[in-house]
């Protein structure tokens, strides 16, 4: 049991799991008075020459008073982190709080001093990079703002360790020694030092999951049938590349193998290393398992096995109990309650699932958290005719269960960097990470396009066996903000399939121009509907009649293609009488001949009852797309010429040979849902044209940020949190050059009036109670009150009609020009992060939710669109012959309450409302501020694993 020492009680939130360089993981915790054995046992398997780097001289063994110096911290002054795998260490570091001269001092000094000893076993796997951003996190909260470090010149490993941080350094040498001082607050280039180390470690550890050399089933089944017995024949009969174990504790000694596989009574009996373990026993004895697995070496587990999170409380603590388990060995997981993995790669060929075929090798990746999902996106991405026609093929597909460990996270790292994979389609039923999963969405979507389903969307909880944290933004918001970061984002699965097979087989589109051809008119005219309900640009559509042959429909289509006011082209077609098959073949080549002519545009088929077509068109989609330049959405052009790819084990079909130029063209059943993929690469098309330069967060001169903070300062002085009186609110919004239009209390008729004598008439009269406020439907505002008379007889209206001023809140506004009523809104939201939203004032809010969001700090760019992304934003641009309002202004007003919550993050919620865009100028007619310490923000802290 670990106690707590000399000041401070034990910190336990300083303890953390990383993933570390090379794909594992390790605990970080404070040392205690109970480590002094670990200590020692450490010390002894260092190096004598790592000794040396650390002490300066010769130091072959720790001395009683050297083991109780590093063991005994006040977690204050004297701080010290180990890093562990097993339970035993392998890192540590320290710092000491020092004064002038490097004397050992106490708080307020904010320098320390820190060092570092990693056993040589485990060095290079960026051990010593974790720990410092941990101690630096540690450093900050207790208020040490420096790090000073003496390394030897010979140490080059540490040198670089401090060099690569990304914290602002000071470099000295003196008396044979470096002298590294650098600051602890997190900079631009720290965090994306940070953030690469992440992206590295996490897609190793997943790496190492879907690739692994070797693998051993937990559980297989003595007889026939059983879940571990069928893993073990899936994985067999794909033909895994790497060594199959298969392990059972009830397994006779006598018995050597199984189903032609080696078979073992426990992990330790089998002779080398095991990768990766697929776990199937019943949930009482993984733990058993996971001891067996980590004393052998295993680098991960995929936990078939249920039970856990999805079956209530105490199975909730057997999934925690589980993760810290395996992380204490430095394995991850993916489960526990999982379907199992996929990786088609010719180089490995596994399936480690339930899933009874192979999917055929391609460009998709798939994550799913429900395994039942799982199923649908392999049976339909799998399966010729029908739906959508044809076979897209799989890269790697991971089934995560209840998600305890690894996560969709975790694998959109892995994507970025897999060369195997072109698209990335994932099926979601939380998001525990929203802030991060749209910083890794962001990114990835710049590569490769991201389809994302959310299921459990309206439930208001996350699914049993989902540990996340609660976000208070509505669903659409979520959503609005994955759109933000380039994620196409689909309702039904049906949607995510469609989508996938479009971006995996075709270029993205330039723009919304779409040609229309086809033999039915009735299709053609469906066809140019759903695109203009999708917010495209539909021609006229091209009606080749009944009678058209396939030469019809490539000559058709090649001038279609060749048409520089089309950017993609969507072909319509019927079943001819008596053709059969030959018909379909050739229409299917006709097309396809036509569309590898001009490769940079996309093609979409929409058949009816066209299964030999389906067919034909999808033929060469049973083999892996063209690797190299131009293959899918990623690159927009055709594959190499003549490829043959190997026809995966088990219940493939043969190879089929890929003509040199082929398009793999995607064939819908029905218009609307080709349109709706259609709609989706365009605009995510647009997405990435528009990233490519994201615009930039003005500066503005007339901004006071430090007068704003000493005022935040002394609010919160008061009090955990408040919401500003109107004075206050004024005065902070000022700062910003957010001015808030005047308005004055008017308790009884006479202030009334000589509020507007102050103001100068016209004025306009409003009752400000809760739940008179923004409801001028309810007749609680007066407007346009042109003298005293008019004035006071709209004071008696008010009280008469709604009740006495002192619940009515009247207050005398000056009139501020016509124009559209308008609603800015910021909250800060724990999960997702800072929000700035955008739209009408009154139904178009409030009754519709017709608003748009955009993550905090917004650029000029985000501004623009922000506005812009509203369905009633015609009213502001000149509809039906109004004047269009000054949308310089607005944008500037929204750049500006940005920018003041991104300084302050104490700010955690701002609403204007309302906000009177006039075709010059606007006014901000009410405004509300609220404070409150911020949300912790674990992106700026060191790297860890969620908590468990």
């Amino acid at each position: 049991m670990q106690t707590s020492s000399d000041r401070h009680e034990y910190p336990a939130h300083w303890e953390a799991d990383v993933v570390l360089r090379d794909g594992g993981t390790a605990r970080v915790r404070p040392i205690t008075v109970d480590d002094a054995e670990r200590l020692v046992s450490f010390y002894e398997q260092v190096s004598d020459e790592s000794k040396y780097y650390r002490f300066f001289a010769p130091y072959p063994r720790l001395s009683a008073k050297d083991v109780h110096r590093f063991t005994h911290h006040d977690f204050v002054d004297r701080v010290g982190l180990a890093a562990t795998i097993g339970g035993e260490f392998i890192a540590t570091v320290r710092y000491d709080r020092i004064g002038a001269g490097g004397a050992p001092a106490t708080s307020p000094a904010d320098e320390a001093e820190v060092a570092f000893l990693v056993q040589d076993a485990h060095q290079g796997r960026g051990v010593a990079s974790a720990l410092l951003e941990h101690i630096a996190a540690v450093a900050r909260e207790r208020g040490i703002r420096r790090f000073a470090a003496e390394v030897l010149p010979a140490n080059t490993k540490m040198i670089k360790v401090f060099r690569d941080a990304g914290y602002t350094q000071k470099r000295s040498f003196e008396d044979g020694v470096v002298r590294l001082e650098f600051g602890l607050e997190p900079t631009d280039r720290s965090l994306a030092v940070q953030y690469a180390r992440e992206h590295r470690a996490e897609a190793r550890s997943v790496q190492r999951l879907l690739q692994p050399g070797s693998v051993a089933v937990v559980g297989t089944g003595r007889t026939p049938g059983g879940v571990g017995r069928s893993i073990l024949g899936n994985i067999r009969d794909a033909g895994y590349t790497g060594r199959l174990y298969a392990v059972n504790s009830a397994f006779p000694e006598e018995r050597k193998e199984i189903d032609g596989v080696p078979a073992c009574r426990s992990v330790r009996d089998i002779d080398g290393p095991v990768d990766l373990a697929v776990v199937t026993v019943p949930a009482a004895h993984v733990p058993d398992v996971v001891a067996e697995c980590g004393e052998h070496g295993v680098q991960g587990l995929v936990v078939i096995t249920a039970g856990y999170a999805d079956s209530g409380p105490e199975g909730r603590e057997r999934q925690r109990a589980l993760v810290r388990q395996a992380r204490s060995y430095g394995m991850r997981i993916i489960g526990p309650n999982a379907f199992g993995i996929i990786n088609t790669s010719p180089e490995v060929r596994l399936n480690a699932s339930l899933a009874p075929e192979m999917p055929r090798p391609g460009r998709i990746g798939l994550f799913a958290q429900s395994g039942a999902i799982g199923i649908a996106l392999l049976s339909r991405l799998h399966r010729r005719g029908g739906g959508v026609t044809g076979v897209t093929g799989v890269s790697t597909f991971v089934s995560s269960g209840n998600r305890a460990d690894v996560s969709g996270n975790d694998v959109l790292q892995y994507w970025y960097d897999d060369p195997e994979t072109d698209v990335a389609l994932m099926y979601l039923e939380s998001i525990g990470n929203p802030r991060k999963f749209t910083r890794l969405a962001r990114r990835t979507a710049a590569a490769k396009p991201l389809v994302v389903v959310q299921g459990a969307r309206h439930g208001g909880v996350a699914p049993q066996g989902h540990a996340v944290r609660a976000t208070r933004l509505p669903h659409a918001t979520v959503s609005a903000l994955l759109r933000q970061a380039g994620v196409i984002r689909v309702d039904t699965i049906t949607d995510l399939v469609d989508a996938g097979l479009l971006l995996a087989r075709q270029p993205l589109p330039d723009g919304p121009r779409v040609a229309i051809l086809g033999n039915s008119e009735s299709l053609g005219l469906l066809t140019y509907d759903a695109c203009l309900s999708e917010g495209l640009r539909p021609q006229p559509p091209l009606d080749l009649t009944t009678a058209a042959s396939a030469d019809d429909f490539h000559a058709a289509l090649s001038r279609a293609l060749a048409d520089d006011t089309c950017d993609a082209v969507v072909v319509t077609a019927i079943p001819t009488v008596g053709e059969g098959a030959a018909g379909d073949a050739a229409l299917a080549e006709a097309l396809r001949s036509a569309a590898a002519a001009v490769p940079t545009k996309p093609v979409l088929v929409v058949h009816v009852e066209l299964g030999g077509l389906a067919q034909a068109l999808s033929a060469a989609a049973s083999t892996a797309p063209q690797a190299g330049p131009g293959t899918g959405a990623s690159q927009g052009g055709p594959g190499p010429a003549e490829e043959t790819v190997p026809a995966a084990p088990a219940q493939q079909p043969p190879a089929v040979r890929v003509p040199e130029g082929a398009r793999l063209i995607p064939a819908y059943p029905a218009a609307e849902r080709a349109v709706r993929a259609l709609g989706e690469a365009v605009a995510y098309a647009q997405w990435r044209r528009d990233a490519a330069d994201p615009g930039k967060v003005p500066e503005y001169e007339d901004i006071d940020e430090k007068g704003a903070a000493e005022q935040i300062a002394g609010y919160l002085a008061r009090g955990q949190g408040l919401t500003l009186g109107t004075r206050e609110t004024c005065e902070l919004l000022g700062r910003y050059g957010v001015h808030v239009h005047r308005a004055l209390p008017a308790p009884t008729p006479d202030d009334a009036v000589a509020a507007a004598r102050a103001l100068g008439y016209p004025v306009a009269l409003k009752a400000t109670a809760p739940h008179l406020r923004h409801r001028a439907d309810l007749g609680g505002v007066r407007l346009d009150l042109a003298d005293e008379e008019q004035l006071r007889r709209a004071y008696a209206e008010l009280t008469e009609l709604f009740g006495k001023p002192a619940e009515l809140r009247p207050v005398v506004q000056g009139m501020a020009p016509r124009g559209v009523d308008t609603v800015v809104r910021a909250v800060i939201d724990p999960a997702a992060g800072a929000v700035l939203s955008f739209g009408l004032a009154g139904a178009a809010t409030q009754l519709l939710g017709d608003m748009a969001h955009r993550l905090i700090p917004v650029t000029d760019r985000d501004a623009t669109s922000l506005i812009r992304s509203i369905r009633t934003a015609p009213l502001l641009f000149g509809w039906r012959g109004s004047a269009p309002v000054d949308a310089a202004a607005l944008e500037e007003l929204l750049l500006r309450v940005s920018r003041l919550v991104d300084d302050h993050p104490e700010v955690v919620a701002v609403t204007l409302e309302p906000v009177v865009v006039a075709p010059h100028g606007l006014s901000v007619l009410g405004a509300s501020v609220r404070l409150a310490p911020p949300p912790a923000r674990d992106d700026l802290g060191p790297r860890t694993l969620p908590a468990y």
